[in-house]
């Protein structure tokens, strides 16, 4: 096993791309939390 240092910068941009799909899927995560509680604010409960 040989241990190349420029191997890993090579990489970053890989470990770059998967950070960024990661964080996209968290904001779509929290824009459809957002706007479920958006839309069902106003529903009544039935208070029987």
């Amino acid at each position: 096993m040989n241990f190349q240092p420029m191997e890993f910068v090579n990489n970053l941009k890989y470990m770059g791309v998967g950070m960024l799909g990661v964080f996209i899927i968290i904001g779509i995560i929290i824009v459809a939390t957002y706007a479920i509680g958006k839309f069902t604010r106003n529903i009544p409960e039935n208070e029987d």
